[in-house]
């Protein structure tokens, strides 16, 4: 077996036919062969396992195009879980010691802080930019996955922008899809596992076209190919299913660059639909 038959696909994927040193390699095999580990493991330790020294498991890690160990690290643990189901999700995490408040508010916590580490303030930017261009954003997600795309898509418009949520699969999805035109956008939420046709729509959105945009928590090749900006966050649960945090935080900070591109515009539009909320006596009096 040659050196890099032991790397996983996603690998093999993301070197494009660069060769790495020896040493990366030794890395690149753990990624597999220790998927557990690896995915828990801070810098030294990953250092460790491989038997090389920190420096090489950063190097590593940006030639594959991470921004770090801590960016792989996520990858590689979102993989491991996503081949999980939810009872062995469950399994796999300790009993909560602190109960299920307090272990849930301490894991969304640590998916904020890695958040913080991975998100890119440009490339949040370039997505505002992507959406606040487009004569439609269409918006995609499966099952929960889809909060916050509702999310996105209410809050957008709000401001004056065409974003809408699809949550119909099947025919109505390509129906959708086909809809899309250069310069529009899709906005895909990626979390866990996606069904087989919303790797259809991006398909057919970028074939079209127009943009694609993906928060996921790991890269998938269907996607990585098609994308235009990938956005990866989070989400590790403290219990049997992901966290939508670090998700619905990214959400935020897309809404808030979109305001910031036309802060007057957003204000016009935000004062707008609230006049027709009240005009249309929407909700009860305020209380004062």
């Amino acid at each position: 077996m040659t050196e890099g038959a032991a790397w996983p696909a996603w690998v093999r994927e993301r070197l494009a036919g660069h060769r790495p040193g020896h040493a990366a390699a030794k890395v690149l095999a753990l990624l597999e062969a220790r998927q557990r580990e690896m995915s828990y493991a801070s810098t030294a330790a990953a250092a460790r396992l491989a038997g090389v020294n920190v420096a090489t498991v950063v190097r590593t890690a940006q030639l594959l195009g991470f921004s770090g160990w801590p960016a792989l690290r996520a990858e590689v643990r979102s993989r491991f879980l996503s081949g999980l189901s939810a009872a062995q999700v469950l399994s796999e995490h300790d009993p909560l010691s602190d109960g299920p408040v307090r272990g849930t508010v301490v894991r969304d916590l640590a998916n904020l802080q890695e958040l913080s580490t991975l998100i890119d303030q440009d490339q949040v930017n370039r997505v505002a930019r992507l959406i606040a261009d487009a004569r439609v954003t269409l918006v995609l997600g499966s099952g929960s996955f889809a909060a916050p795309g509702l999310q996105l898509a209410h809050l957008a418009q709000t401001i004056g922008h065409d974003v809408r949520l699809h949550q119909v699969g099947g025919t109505g999805l390509v129906n959708a899809a086909t809809l899309l035109r250069p310069g529009d956008v899709l906005v895909v939420f990626h979390l866990w596992r996606s069904p087989r046709e919303v790797l259809n729509a991006a398909a057919i959105a970028a074939e079209a076209g127009a943009a694609v945009v993906v928060v996921a928590d790991h890269v998938r090749p269907e996607f990585a190919e098609r994308a235009t900006e990938t956005l990866l966050v989070p989400s590790e649960g403290a219990s049997m299913f992901p966290s939508l945090v670090a998700a619905i935080t990214v959400v935020q900070a897309i809404v808030a660059a979109l305001v910031g591109l036309d802060p007057e515009g957003a204000a016009l539009a935000s004062d707008r639909i609230e006049g027709l909320w009240e005009h249309f006596d929407l909700f009860p009096p305020a209380v004062r």
